[in-house]
């Protein structure tokens, strides 16, 4: 019997399983369509979700719906912008829900949400991006069946939630990141109490001035809520900004005209304590055992209605007297701490809030410092009144305060100045609305950076003046760097509160400038060994021209002397103007521009060489290298202009040839040949016997260069060797490959002893009439392995057979003549007909053996006879 029962219970566990298992394929369909149903029948919105699935395990007993990658966008006015997303939402149910009809709602009890994010936007219009749901127009009407899903929310949670909020109109941002945020509480009643925990990292920003950047916040709190009336009231609560707490009392309600609130809050202690909390971990340490007097206490409320037109009554009094703190382990304290600062706003009129920092003081040993401001009509025109007087030696900084850096700091800064202006004036640049007045100094200041480059400002002296800021004197030195600046800023508020550009002129001296030291080096990868070296990024807030003097320049592995010039810094470009610098024995002229703007930074120049030396020049410059690769080779001097452009290596700004292009032309001076350097000149002498390159003469040759692509065209030119006339043209590739033309003119004297033979037999005269022989040459292969191919001995084997063929009738032409003077000579006296001379050889022959036959019996004694 009880096996029986035990099999029976197996059985019915299995099917229990199984079922659990089935369950979710057979409702899967059924609950992604209540939720596509429930979405559009409610909003004006594009939505899409990737999937939603059912599980019986996740919130067993209850079922759970995951929904992936869920997002609603907007449309006009707002066409494209994200309103909601999700990379997983999940809401939770009983499992009998799934079992009701199609006209029967889901009731949700619970919900939790991943990597959320809610976007905000109002338009300069004032209408928000929230405000999708469907008019009542556009909504079906009501059949009397019940609404797909019905909320009676038990519990939820979100985790690494993010809210973002955006005011075109006032500028207003607000982003609260790291959102983890859960709460309990029965939503089915009218009233109940919700326990809530909640972190968060808030950033708030006013047009272009930044309040808070990342500012922890956290709140544990009992909420009393009455969903009726729209109510909630702070019960037992404890709230920490960064690690200043505060407590809550009171309560907000929603109403037709806004909210109203009731609030008041207060640090539940008055530990100096409080105030250390404030500053961010970053910049702090653990409070604990640290050593405080004095009190520091924040005491405020709210009360009033916030609406489109008025805020609500506050005061905010921040407060400390008589303070001092020290951290354990570190040699100095901090005394004298007075702090009196009131945030007040006694009408309800957002403009009519005003910040009044009484006094702001300290002591570290015998130096004080103190400060005091006033900021007045926060809203339309912020007015803005504020002194600072004092003196603070930085190296007792860190011996006071746990400071996060590497080396201590140390230097004396001294200011006492004061300030009176208004946020309008500033913005239009309404210099003289400012009123400024007084000094600001630093002197023997020393930092060192976590890669061990030292910054040295011997002496920095700025003076305020009502309408500008001068940099009366800047001495430095960093590396194997010194620097001497003087100049003027002309917007420098601007570029504290409005984050406007930094516009200026300054002019710089340096006995030795070392662009390595101005350099960033960036943290190694885990897959790295060393430290890799990236450009430092041009500012995009500067827009400044400085006028430069340098003796030396060290650049990668160049030393550039007596360097002067202009520099226009904007837009993250910097313009030359006009530099100019001694270097590889002459000069080098630079106009031009580099751009970081861009992901890969990009340059455009135009560069001036006046005799520079070659071997120098194209030795230590990759870019003139891969162009003309005759270091070495070609001794002496040139002038040159070169245009160019491409990309620079982004971590090292030098010129990335695959992007290079532009044009260059050369005339090289007093130049001598090394062929022994050269494999290409060596082959060519070996293939054309009759070439000496030791009296190949390259003065004042003139070459046009274009190079696009990593290829390198060389326009036709003439090379003059002696009585040869050369021409070259052709192309190389910045990989050394080569495909050139050589075409000689060459005089007949230097095609080989049998040509040279044949011509002695001319006479001079027709020697003379001989025609220089073309001579071509292909050159290909590379620098290293040239391969080169002539027509020399094809032009050769030609002129010895014209030569061979004007011998023949050089000799016919001679035979004609003697032939002729030979008639002439024994025709008789009187006889007038004329010679008629033979045209053909065989007429030659012909003509010559009757001659010859006649004139010997001519010559031949008549017999003698005998008398009988």
């Amino acid at each position: 019997m009880v096996k029986k029962i035990l099999k029976i219970i197996g059985i019915v566990l299995l099917l229990l399983v199984v079922a659990a298992f089935a369950i979710p394929y057979l409702f899967e369909d059924q609950i992604k369509a209540k939720i596509a149903k429930s979405i559009n029948e409610n909003v004006d919105a594009t939505v899409a979700f990737k999937d939603a699935d059912l599980s019986l395990f996740k919130s067993f007993p209850s079922a759970n719906v995951s929904i992936e990658k869920l997002s609603i966008i907007n449309k006009a006015p707002f066409a494209g912008d994200t309103l909601v997303s999700f990379d997983e939402l999940n809401l939770k149910m009983s499992v009998m829900e799934l079992f009701n009809s199609d006209d029967e709602p889901m009731n949700i009890e619970g919900l939790s949400s991943k990597n959320g994010l809610i976007n905000i936007i109002f338009n300069k219009d004032g209408v928000g991006n929230y405000d999708i749901a469907l008019k009542n127009a556009e909504k079906k009407p009501d059949d009397g069946k019940s609404k797909p899903l019905a909320f009676k929310i038990k519990e939820y949670e979100v985790e690494n939630f993010k809210f973002k909020y955006y005011d075109e109109s006032s500028k207003i941002s607000m982003v609260l990141d790291s959102i983890n945020h859960s709460g309990t509480g029965d939503f089915a009643n009218d009233v109940l109490d919700l326990t809530t925990k909640t972190t968060a990292k808030v950033s708030l920003n006013m047009d272009k001035m930044n309040y808070m950047n990342k500012v922890a916040i956290s709140l544990d709190a009992i909420l009393g809520i009455d969903l009726k009336n729209s109510k909630y009231t702070f019960k037992e609560n404890k709230a920490k900004i960064n690690e200043l707490p505060l407590e809550f009392d009171g309560f907000l309600q929603m109403v037709d005209a806004g909210q109203q609130y009731d609030l008041k809050f207060k640090t539940p202690t008055s530990s100096f304590k409080n105030f250390l909390g404030l500053i961010p971990s970053a910049y702090s340490s653990s409070l604990d055992n640290v050593k405080t007097s004095g009190d520091f206490t924040v005491v405020g409320f709210a009360k009033g209605l916030l609406s489109d037109t008025t805020v609500p009554k506050f005061n905010i009094a921040i407060a400390s007297n008589n303070a001092s703190f020290q951290y354990p382990n570190l040699p100095k304290s901090v005394k004298n701490i007075v702090i009196d600062t009131k945030i007040i706003n006694e009408t309800g009129v957002m403009n009519d809030t005003y910040v009044n920092l009484d006094k702001l003081s300290f002591s570290i040993d015998q130096d004080v410092f103190s400060a005091k401001a006033t900021i007045k009509n926060v809203a339309t025109n912020a007015l803005v009144d504020a002194a600072l007087k004092g003196t603070i030696n930085l190296g007792n900084l860190s011996k006071a305060y746990p400071i996060k850096l590497e080396k201590p700091l140390s230097g004396i800064l001294k200011a006492d100045v004061t300030t009176k202006f208004d946020m309008a004036s500033v913005e239009k640049s309404q210099y003289e609305n400012i009123n400024n007045a007084g000094t600001m100094s630093l002197s023997g200041f020393k930092y060192v950076d976590e890669n061990g480059k030292a910054m040295n400002i011997s002496t920095a002296l700025v003076q305020f003046n009502p309408s500008r800021v001068n940099l009366q004197e800047f001495k430095a030195t960093t590396g194997k760097s010194d620097l001497s600046v003087t100049g003027v800023l002309e917007n420098f508020y601007g570029f504290v509160f409005r984050n406007q550009e930094l516009k200026g002129n300054f002019n710089l001296n340096s006995n030795q400038l070392a662009v390595d030291d101005f350099m960033t080096t960036a943290e190694p990868t885990k897959t790295e060994a060393k430290a890799k070296t990236e450009a430092m990024k041009i500012p995009a807030f500067l827009n400044c021209s400085l006028t430069a003097k340098a003796n030396t320049v060290l650049y990668d592995n160049l030393t550039l002397k007596d360097v002067t010039g202009k520099l226009i810094v904007k837009d993250q470009a910097v313009t030359l103007e006009n530099v100019k610098t001694n270097i590889f024995g002459g000069q080098i002229g630079v106009n031009g521009m580099v751009s970081t703007k861009e992901e890969t930074p990009k340059f455009n120049m135009n560069l001036n060489l006046n005799q520079v030396d070659i071997a120098q020049s194209f030795t230590q410059l990759d870019m003139l290298k891969k162009i003309a690769p005759i270091a070495g080779i070609i001794n002496g001097k040139l002038n040159s202009t070169i245009k160019l452009s491409g990309n620079l290596d982004a971590n090292e700004m030098t010129p990335d040839l695959k992007t290079l292009s532009g044009d260059l032309l050369g005339q090289l001076l007093s130049t001598t040949v090394n062929s022994s350097n050269s494999t290409l000149l060596t082959a060519l002498t070996s293939n054309i016997k009759f070439l000496d390159m030791k009296k190949l003469n390259l003065n004042d040759i003139k070459a046009a260069i274009s190079f696009k692509d990593g290829k390198v065209n060389v326009k036709p030119f003439d090379i003059k060797y002696q009585d040869i006339k050369a021409t070259v043209s052709g192309t190389h590739g910045f990989d050394q490959l080569m495909n050139y033309n050589l075409k000689l003119d060459v005089p007949a004297k230097y095609l080989g002893t049998e040509a040279n033979a044949l011509i002695a037999k001319l006479t001079p005269a027709n020697a003379a009439k001989l025609d220089n022989i073309p001579v071509n040459a292909i050159i290909g292969g590379s620098f290293s392995q040239p391969k080169i191919t002539t027509d020399l001995k094809a032009a050769t084997t030609t002129l010895v057979t014209n030569l061979v063929k004007q011998q023949k009738e050089q000799l016919i032409g001679k035979g004609k003549t003697e032939l002729e003077n030979l008639i002439n000579k024994n025709k008789k006296p009187g006889d007038t007909t004329k010679t008629s001379v033979p045209a053909t050889k065989e007429e030659v022959k012909t003509k010559a053996k009757d001659l010859l036959n006649g004139w010997l019996k001519k010559k031949e004694k008549p017999k003698e006879t005998t008398t009988p």
